[in-house]
């Protein structure tokens, strides 16, 4: 079972705790993670694209020529597909690209990449975020006391009890800051880091053990 150090913001240790096995050190499913990923893009699209077809083309409500006689091909009206400014065949409309997967898969995708940042010493635990007020420089001082680097997810059991820390974190660019239940596969996946607290790691472990 995997060990990480438990650090204050100051960058100090404070203690050591064991990451629980079936949740940091599974071999990662990357099938299962590339289709959590698509998962989360789809569902990210916003299916407006939309065209007109003949029904909403305007114009066209007088057919252009009598039906025969004319030795052209009979028509009924100038917005039919074939004529130029006609409506769109089978042209795209609004839908919604959200769909979702089996509980099961999404908590394996969860754990495999998980374990594969446990794997490459990406996850720092630090003990909790103390700031007085928002400021975005103290943030920084923290970031460089952790070495937290560039793209960095951070993880909290709550957002609610860490807002001046997230305040203070939103300004600094390639950074972000979610609560345990809302982590994801595609975020953790784009970050460079995990930074948890103490209790999100909790939160974490009992949710997915």
């Amino acid at each position: 079972m995997a060990k990480v150090s438990v650090i204050n913001q100051e960058g100090k240790k404070v203690k050591d705790i064991t990451l629980k096995a079936d949740i940091f050190g599974i071999e990662p499913n990357q099938q299962v993670i590339f289709d959590a990923i698509v998962m989360q893009q789809a569902s990210k699209r916003q299916g407006t694209h939309d065209v007109k077809n003949r029904t909403e083309v305007r114009g066209g409500g007088r057919k252009p020529y009598r039906q025969k006689g004319s030795g052209r091909a009979r028509q009924g009206s100038i917005r039919s597909p074939q004529w130029r400014g006609g409506g769109i065949v089978f042209g795209p409309t609004p839908r919604s690209y959200k769909y979702s997967l089996n509980k099961k898969v999404r908590r394996l995708a969860l754990k495999s990449v998980l374990s594969e940042k446990a794997n490459d010493k990406d996850i720092i635990v630090v003990d909790k975020f103390e700031l007085a007020a928002p400021k975005t420089k103290d943030f920084k001082k923290i970031i460089d006391a952790i070495g937290a680097g560039r793209k960095t997810l951070f993880v909290v059991d709550t957002e609610e009890d860490y807002e001046n820390a997230f305040l203070s974190m939103r300004n600094i660019d390639s950074m972000m800051m979610l609560g345990s239940d809302g982590i994801n596969v595609y975020d953790i996946v784009n970050a460079n880091k995990l930074v948890f607290t103490e209790a999100a790691m909790k939160k974490v472990e009992e949710v997915l053990g």
